[in-house]
């Protein structure tokens, strides 16, 4: 198997997270080892790489970045888990279809053992839970090599979904783990999915540090 660092962070600002991820893609090699960055961002919608901006109904005072992943519009606040997957997809014997697949797979196994029923979707990737989004994904593949990756909903405020058509649905009605009644400790729900992931992806997780770009926490203000 081929072993993964992963990378845990309390909460990382989109904009340096992303140029982390394209510099750690345009640098790696062959030999690279593949890299899973956990975490949270503080509020920002995201518009992907074909997005389209009336997609977008209300931002306010919350920031729109265009991105490179695919896909539409989508949300990252506290109480969501995003796990960036920095992988050489051809070293994995994965196309890009079999690599939205296992995401997909590993999420819904996740739920799974939590006692959750979830579906994926043929006309939008994602994972869902009677018809209610719980978790999103966008990729990015170049150089043989994947960034970007899964977000799923915890225990956040589903408010500022309403300011979108989330991924480009309108209406697509949202979740969160804590509204099924799954009430996991952040640190434990982070490790026993990235468990599921790994396993899924053929991957052996090691834990490792923050890497050097990373220069605080960002924490989010709880006043």
């Amino acid at each position: 198997m081929n072993e993964a660092l992963i990378r845990y962070f309390p909460c990382v600002d989109y904009a340096p997270c992303w140029q982390a991820m394209r510099d750690f893609t345009d640098a790696r090699s062959p030999d690279s080892r593949d890299e899973l960055w956990v975490l949270e961002h503080p509020p920002v919608f995201t518009l992907g790489q074909a997005g389209k901006p009336e997609h977008v109904l209300n931002a306010g005072d919350i920031p729109v970045v265009k991105t490179d992943r695919g896909g539409q519009v989508t949300y990252h606040g506290p109480g969501q888990t995003v796990i960036y997957l920095m992988l050489d997809i051809k070293r994995l014997g994965l196309g890009s279809r079999g690599m939205v697949s296992a995401i997909e797979d590993s999420i819904i196994a996740f739920l799974a053992d939590q006692g959750i029923e979830a579906a994926s979707r043929d006309d939008a990737p994602g994972v869902y839970v009677e018809g209610a989004k719980i978790a999103s994904l966008g990729l990015r593949i170049r150089r043989g090599a994947t960034y970007h990756g899964l977000a799923i909903n915890r225990d956040m405020d589903l408010a500022p979904w309403q300011r979108i058509n989330p991924c480009g649905h309108v209406g697509q009605p949202m979740t969160t783990l804590e509204a099924q009644g799954i009430h996991l400790p952040r640190e434990n729900m982070e490790q026993q999915l990235v468990t599921v992931l790994a396993k899924r992806l053929g991957l052996t997780p090691r834990t490792a540090p923050a890497p050097d770009w990373y220069n605080g926490d960002n924490s989010i203000p709880t006043d």
